[in-house]
């Protein structure tokens, strides 16, 4: 695991932009916004392939709506440009299998409960209507869901057609805009360094001046930004910002990239937090440091601020011996807990608890009181025990499953979180222990390695987690594990499970968490026995 981790690390600085997995949804919006853009017939055949048997796209439940939505309304796109013969049949045996699939999803009386992701307010009734103008003013029409209505993205549109701003954290799904979004004049493009860094925070990298740039991280974003002018403009910086990551993938786009400093900090921290004895290269260090202003880091460039990126970076400096005071922290606390980002409508515990990692972490390597630190840390232990669910575990807003929150949860409580924060620890592990299946997996909907190493580190982690019962279930999962991966560590399947406007894959997160678990395994830490 030590080569495997070495080579993970490697990659880091090799691929600066980050990993990221292909998304339904925003290569629909491409498909619909840029078929301009090199890579759209492999654009269309991803969308293509994507679908279910059931024909919808994406996960299981409410997840399917927004890709769903998507892949349609770009399909129907493309077949009202003209396809010819064989590949119109196809395509609108495509649409119609959507269409068919979505009446179902949006029927009020069986209808899922949507997830909890990025501007799914906007996006659903934007695309709804878009597909309702294509099918006119028969029957069939597609009603927006329950609780959603266009009143949000009417305002939105009407003060980016002012040429007011908007929000930050809106305009990475300034596609919702329609014609409003077109050049929009207080929408900024975020320069993209061209060397082998990227900085988020001042929108450049070292070397060569920037050539690229973004509309808040988004592909579908910046298509919509440039509308049908870039077609005929190769060399704006939007315009080259879409092509590099379309060459990353030779079509099909993630819906965030750049992620840099999201991907360098998670990916450090579950590495040195498993105790993985690898050299971390003095470039990425000094790159994470460079990343956080007064306010802390966005993800990546063109997104917003956010107490998680910034948290989890001070963390992973702190583990690696380069620790700095956490004050950039202070702008998210609000009057009971930490917020993502100013502005946000909900909570989030993974968010609290890695600021109490990042605090505690703090306090842990600073001699001497330091009473707001302290105060905070206390306050957000017991925020995190009163978001506990009954039977043990944690849900967030970020991820679909909840053994990776209750996996940040339970290992900041047990490290920062004091006695008061015993029962809930034991709380997690004892549902973590009663939930294993019967293969030794973890998984919300399935057995998958992802949420097998985060219920392992949860176990491993711990002191709660001891005893004979402990240990079967670490052997089960670890044999598990163990068999699906390849000898470099990479995991034979990873359904994507982390929320964006579409669910995603952070490729060398999970393979960090991954390779954490698998060296816990065999290499217990002293929490964990």
């Amino acid at each position: 695991m030590v080569a495997a981790a070495r080579e993970l690390v490697a990659g880091l600085v090799a691929e600066p932009w980050g990993q990221a997995s292909a998304s339904v949804y925003e290569t629909g919006r491409l498909v619909s916004l840029a078929p301009w853009l090199r890579g759209h017939a492999a654009r269309v055949r991803f969308l293509l392939a994507a679908q279910r048997v059931d024909g919808g796209w994406g996960a299981s439940g409410g997840y399917a709506l927004v890709p769903t939505l998507s892949a349609t309304e770009a399909l129907a796109a493309e077949l009202r440009r003209g396809a010819p013969g064989s590949e119109h049949d196809i395509l609108a045996k495509a649409v119609d299998r959507g269409l068919e699939s979505l009446r179902s999803q949006l029927n009020a009386e069986s209808s899922p409960l949507l997830p909890d992701m990025p501007a799914v307010e906007l996006i659903a009734p934007a695309l709804i209507s878009m597909i309702n103008g294509y099918l006119g003013e028969g029957g069939g029409r597609l009603e927006v869901p329950t609780g959603m209505d266009e009143a949000k993205l009417s305002v939105i549109r009407m003060r980016l057609a002012s040429g007011a701003a908007v929000p930050q954290k809106l305009v990475h799904a300034l596609e919702v805009a329609g014609e409003a979004a077109v050049a929009a004049p207080e929408v900024s493009p975020s320069p993209i360094g061209t060397a082998g860094t990227v900085s988020a925070r001042a929108g450049t990298g070292g070397g060569p001046a920037a050539v690229a740039a973004t509309i808040g991280a988004s592909p579908a974003a910046g298509a919509a930004w440039l509308g049908a002018a870039g077609a005929h403009d190769p060399d704006a910086p939007v315009r080259r910002y879409l092509e590099e990551v379309v060459d990353r993938s030779g079509g099909p786009v993630p819906c965030a990239l750049p992620i840099t400093v999201f991907e360098r900090g998670w990916v450090l921290s579950w590495l040195r937090r498993a105790g993985i004895p690898v050299a971390v290269p003095p470039q990425l260090v000094g790159d994470l440091i460079e990343a956080l202003g007064p306010e802390g880091s966005p993800a990546g460039p063109g997104l917003p601020l956010d107490a998680d990126t910034t948290s989890v970076a001070l963390y992973a400096l702190a583990l690696l011996g380069a620790g700095r005071e956490p004050d950039c922290l202070w702008p998210y606390e609000t009057s009971t807990h930490f917020c993502t980002w100013r502005g946000e409508e909900g909570a989030s515990p993974t968010v609290n608890a890695h600021v109490l990692d990042a605090f505690g972490e703090y306090l842990r390597r600073v001699p001497g009181p330091s009473p707001r630190y302290e105060a905070a840390v206390g306050r957000l232990a017991a925020w995190l025990r009163d978001h506990q669910r009954a039977e043990g575990s944690w849900q967030d807003r970020w991820h679909a499953s909840p053994y990776y929150a209750t996996a940040c949860c339970a290992l900041a409580l047990e490290s920062f979180g004091g006695e008061d924060s015993a029962d809930a620890v034991g709380g997690a592990v004892r549902w973590v222990l009663g939930t294993q299946r019967e293969d030794g997996s973890w998984g919300r909907w399935e057995g998958t390695a992802e949420e097998t190493a985060y219920a392992l580190q949860t176990l491993l982690l711990t002191t709660a987690a001891s005893g004979e019962e402990r240990a079967e279930a670490v052997e089960r999962g670890y044999r598990y594990l163990w068999g699906s991966v390849s000898d470099r560590g990479v995991p034979v399947s990873m359904p994507p499970l982390w929320h964006d406007k579409d669910l995603y894959v952070p490729v060398a997160v999970v393979r960090a968490a991954i390779l954490g678990a698998l060296h816990l395994a065999r290499h217990p830490s002293p929490a964990g026995g």
